[in-house]
């Protein structure tokens, strides 16, 4: 079993205002947890514990992705400079695309950039998850996997066309009963797997039913994707006559295990519904501003008391860029304003994020905890000068900064070389894999634009 002494430490704590700050001390890592922080050593404590400099480094709470999908990496650098449906007409389809070991490859790269990005943990709903999620495991992260159900034929919906087939529908319920299965609670609980409702202009109550009663029986945690996208927010108006938020309400599927995704389209009223039920929200601020700044009614998310966690969703793996696209896009409703504070941000990537998934052992530092660590370099220009460490790692942060990442008190980066993770290979593989992709894509002739590429 891994002992660890993180000597001489700037950390992260949260006090009892919830808030982070930054502390001195010795942090001891015996096995999967922290057992004991200190301020002062004396000659034989934690004697047998290896020791590890950590005088020029700031040890952080590994940041939480709330929402992300590793596999549609493989859009990166394209579908930000297209118009049209993306969901419909590119990363539903690409995710039919790919075959099972060019998911698993793409999914590799995903994790080795989440790493290198201080991520301990990912939230991943996609479809054929069970192709790609070892490879996702064995990069040693802390995994929420969940196949993304539906039972409107997602793939006719990008020609305009709602079919809904319980048939088809079965089939994702099959899938997310054989991921329980084999993977929930797995490598000493660093695993689990989630519900996954894709959205509520694909599902139908028959299929939010059917969600409900499989997460009740395994006492799992859900998400759903929610007022993303237009076509969405026409669906459910046209054929429930409300919107998608009222829709999940009617059918009794908001609540404090529900994790909900992108808010573009919901009202106020919405709002006040999703507080009101303690439903969490994930933004994915990032994103969802590839086109512009992100449209959404954050001012009164803000003020409803809503519990914000953060994602990366598509084409990046970056938390850093989700804190920063996050505070620009939070303090612009209430103009040129210093509301929200990066402390509030770093929050959002942290402990909001681990109470969304309702896992009280991640999220912050402290004894008890799991050992879910990442190392910041102080001695780098980003974080030079430096009166509050957490301002500048939300303002100026990016993965660069980060030297160790840590999950269960086991090294994935450690000295900034990827340790579960062959770098080059990923790299190499996972260039493969979506150029294959591109191909089959281009054969079959969709009728949508396709991506500008380099000429070599």
């Amino acid at each position: 079993m891994t002992r660890l002494l993180l000597r001489d430490a700037r950390y992260v704590h949260h006090g009892v205002d919830g808030m982070p700050e930054i502390r001195r001390g010795h942090i001891a890592i015996d096995g999967s947890r922290i057992a004991a922080i200190t301020e002062s050593l004396n000659g034989t404590d934690f004697a047998d514990f290896e020791p590890v400099d950590m005088s020029d480094k700031l040890v952080s709470p590994g940041l939480i992705n709330a929402h992300t999908h590793a596999v549609l990496l493989v859009l990166r650098g394209t579908v930000e400079d297209i118009e049209g449906n993306l969901v419909y007409q590119y990363m539903v389809p690409a995710s039919y695309l790919l075959e099972p070991e060019e998911r698993a490859a793409i999914a590799r790269l995903a994790c080795a950039e989440a790493i290198r990005s201080g991520t301990t943990t990912m939230v991943d709903p996609l479809r054929h998850v069970a192709d790609y999620a070892p490879a996702m495991i064995d990069t040693g992260l802390r995994l929420w996997l969940a196949e993304s159900c539906a039972d409107a034929v997602t793939t006719e919906v990008g020609n305009g066309t709602y079919r809904f087939d319980r048939e088809f529908g079965a089939t994702f319920l099959s899938r997310t009963r054989a991921l329980i299965e084999r993977f929930h609670g797995t490598e000493d609980d660093r695993v689990r797997v989630m519900i996954s409702a894709h959205a509520p202009d694909n599902c139908s109550p028959w299929m939010l039913a059917e969600l409900k009663k499989l997460a009740g029986q395994h006492g799992l945690r859900r998400t759903v994707h929610l007022s993303q996208i237009i076509s969405e927010k026409k669906q459910v108006e046209s054929l429930h006559g409300c919107t998608s938020t009222e829709y999940l309400q009617r059918n009794d599927f908001l609540g404090d295990d529900l994790l909900t995704v992108h808010w573009t389209f919901c009202t106020e009223q919405d709002v006040r519904i999703l507080a009101e039920t303690g439903t969490h929200f994930a933004h994915c601020p990032a994103s969802m501003s590839a086109k512009g700044p992100h449209s959404l009614p954050i001012k009164a998310i803000l003020e409803s008391g809503v519990n914000i966690a953060l994602g990366t969703d598509n084409m990046t793996e970056d938390m850093f860029h989700a804190m920063k696209l996050g505070l620009t896009i939070h303090r612009g409703a209430y103009g040129r304003s210093v509301t929200p504070t990066p402390n509030d941000i770093f929050n959002y990537a942290t402990v909001n994020a681990a109470r969304a998934l309702d896992h009280p052992g991640i999220g912050h530092i402290a004894p008890g905890m799991k050992a879910d660590l990442a190392m910041i370099d102080l001695m780098t220009p980003a974080m030079t000068p430096r009166l509050s460490a957490i301002s500048n790692l939300v303002h100026y942060g990016h993965p660069g900064l980060v030297t160790d990442t840590m999950v269960d008190g086991r090294f994935l980066m450690r000295d900034r070389e990827l340790l579960t993770i062959d770098e080059r290979a990923a790299v190499t593989d996972a260039q493969t894999a979506t150029e294959a992709m591109w191909e089959r894509f281009e054969t079959e002739d969709r009728g949508v634009p396709l991506p500008a590429t380099d000429p070599a």
